[in-house]
């Protein structure tokens, strides 16, 4: 890649958009737990979909790879770049265009981060309901690129489920207008799909048209201390059936997972004790008040008449329902709280009626490697999705065989070793554990069609 190249770009783009040399921010080529990666040629920050067209038809035209950039939140090296790729960073992109109350719409670029979009949503009497940890800092593309989850999937799905229409710019430039702002399009073959959880090989996302929906009025939450998984698995089916459609969250947390964060996180409180072996949050939210308390504190009688539940606790306010909240949103401080790096934090699916084997026989692969390593384990229980860690601080340089076991043990139970992260690069190796061959040569058709050059974020998820 030429400096005239960049130049090229710059007269293409203007010349605050083309970052190059010395102008380029550390932020572009380090991860979230800041691990460096080789610092871009350049960093292109296009303002509208026209610019992005613009950049992608020059990158093709001289086989230029591109690395896209959203909120740099991802945990799988993803959008990494390599020295000799140009950054595509959609920071400037980041308006939420338009929202239609009446129809349940709005209209956003996909560098808009997460919670602006649900901030500007709210001051018209509207949720959308994705969320995650990082919504400060993630963005709405870099939710599509990986088909992002979070903590409400039980009840609206995943994002997949929440995009009525996108507008893509496909590797050429091509610009694909699919942002329709309807849900019944029997029209051929529905290509946003191919862009959603495909992490920007096959095309750049620019806008997206999204699903809202009217704000709960009520939101209750319960934390609840269980003698066995079993019960867990008993409290899920009874807040099925008593909630119905109101049952918003049900998260788990192991034992160590509780104990640890409300002994070691700063400014978290546990309202149970610690000593239980299991603890469910769950949340029940919607337009009726009255019927949404009421039908929480009828469940948790029975459950509690039935010895599903050892104990509990029901929020009380907006502030009480973030606390405990709290506890199950400090992973990431968790981690921090340990003073050595030799921590790994891991995103699969298993089937909810394996995954206390599927833990139990994690901690025993692990301390088989080294006894005084442990695991800490919590996850959204309710769709099928855990966050296991594995901390070893004595065996630093056992990280791979760890990674291995994790991943391996994962294809044993016929899980996925990418629940809502994405595979990027740091799983590539693994994915034939969830995926067969004949799956990921597919892929790799859809790849050579519509990137016949290999530009598009070149190396993620698999090799072509």
């Amino acid at each position: 890649m030429s400096e005239a190249f960049i130049d090229e770009l710059r007269n293409a783009l203007g010349n605050g958009a083309v970052l190059s040399g010395s102008d380029i921010d550390a932020r572009y080529h380090h991860d979230l737990a800041g691990n460096p990666a080789p610092k871009p040629r350049a960093v292109v920050r296009p303002k509208t979909t026209e610019d992005v067209s613009a950049l992608l038809r020059l990158c093709h035209r001289e086989s230029v790879p591109v690395t896209t950039q959203g909120g740099m939140t991802g945990l799988v090296r993803g959008a990494m770049p390599n020295a000799d790729e140009i950054v595509l960073s959609m920071e400037r992109m980041n308006n939420v265009e338009e929202v239609d109350a009446s129809a349940g719409v709005a209209i956003a670029q996909a560098g808009t981060p997460l919670q602006k979009l649900q901030e500007r949503v709210e001051q018209d009497g509207l949720m959308f309901p994705l969320d995650l940890g990082a919504r400060g800092s993630c963005t709405i593309g870099g939710n599509i690129s990986t088909n992002a989850g979070g903590n409400r999937v039980i009840r609206y799905g995943m994002t997949r489920d929440l995009i009525l229409g996108l507008e893509v710019v496909t590797a050429d430039g091509t610009v694909l207008k699919g942002l329709r702002k309807y849900i019944k399009n029997n029209t051929g073959i529905d290509l946003k799909h191919l862009f959603i959880g495909s992490e920007g090989i096959l095309g750049v996302v620019t806008r997206a048209a999204l699903r809202v929906f009217p704000a709960p009025a009520e939101r209750q939450v319960a934390l609840c201390a269980m003698p066995s998984f079993g019960q867990v698995m008993a409290l899920l089916k009874l807040a099925r059936k008593s909630l119905g459609g109101d049952l918003t969250a049900f998260e788990a947390m192991w034992n160590a997972y509780y104990r640890h964060t409300v002994e070691r996180v700063r400014g978290v409180a546990g309202p149970l004790p610690t000593h239980h072996p299991f603890y469910v949050l769950l949340e029940a939210s919607g337009s009726d008040a009255e019927r949404i308390r009421d039908g929480l504190e009828k469940m948790l009688e029975t459950a509690m008449s039935d010895n599903v539940i050892f104990d509990a606790t029901l929020s009380t306010s907006i502030a009480s329902v973030a606390a405990i909240w709290r506890i199950r949103d400090s992973s990431v401080e968790l981690g921090r709280s340990f003073p050595f790096a030799a921590r790994m934090g891991f995103d699969v699916s298993v089937a909810i009626d394996r995954m206390e084997e599927y833990a139990d026989t994690l901690d025993a692969r692990v301390k088989a490697i080294d006894p005084q390593a442990f695991t800490i384990v919590m996850g959204h229980v309710g769709d099928g999705n855990l966050h296991p860690s594995v901390y070893h601080e004595h065996t630093p340089d056992k990280h791979d065989e760890f990674e291995k076991l994790v991943y391996d043990l994962t294809g044993e139970f016929g899980g996925s070793i990418s629940a809502e992260h994405g595979i990027g690069i740091s799983r590539r190796p693994y994915l034939k554990m969830s995926r067969t061959e004949q799956e990921i040569e597919t892929m790799r058709t859809l790849k050579r069609a519509l990137d016949p050059k290999n530009i598009l974020n070149p190396g993620r998820i698999f090799t072509v």
